[in-house]
């Protein structure tokens, strides 16, 4: 069982995703996934203002279906909790390559 998480964790993955995992793996930018009281989940993060063109300053929602199959696949990795009474909110960070490693061993 452990080699089948560790080779779809290895997977390749299509161009789409590819951006989503240089975006997660970007330390200058903090995405979360907020899981609402009714079960509604959305990864996001906050795009500041950029300097050079002047846009920004929005919260970005990404493809839900994508960064839950990256989940699943132990490509992404959820943080503590932060629990209020309208939702869950978890930091998202790129699983290290070591620990992937180390499961599979």
């Amino acid at each position: 069982m452990i080699l089948s998480y560790r080779s779809r964790s290895l997977a390749p993955v299509g161009p789409a995703v590819a951006d989503l995992l240089r975006l997660i793996s970007d330390p200058a930018t903090a995405v979360f996934l907020t899981v609402h009281a009714g079960g509604r989940r959305r990864y996001g993060y906050w795009r500041s203002l950029d300097g050079r063109g002047g846009t920004g300053s929005a919260y970005v929602a990404l493809p839900t279906d994508a960064c839950d199959t990256l989940h699943r696949a132990g490509r992404i990795i959820l943080g503590e909790p932060l629990v209020d009474p309208a939702k869950t909110t978890y930091r998202v960070r790129p699983a290290a390559a070591g620990a992937r490693t180390r499961a599979a061993a």
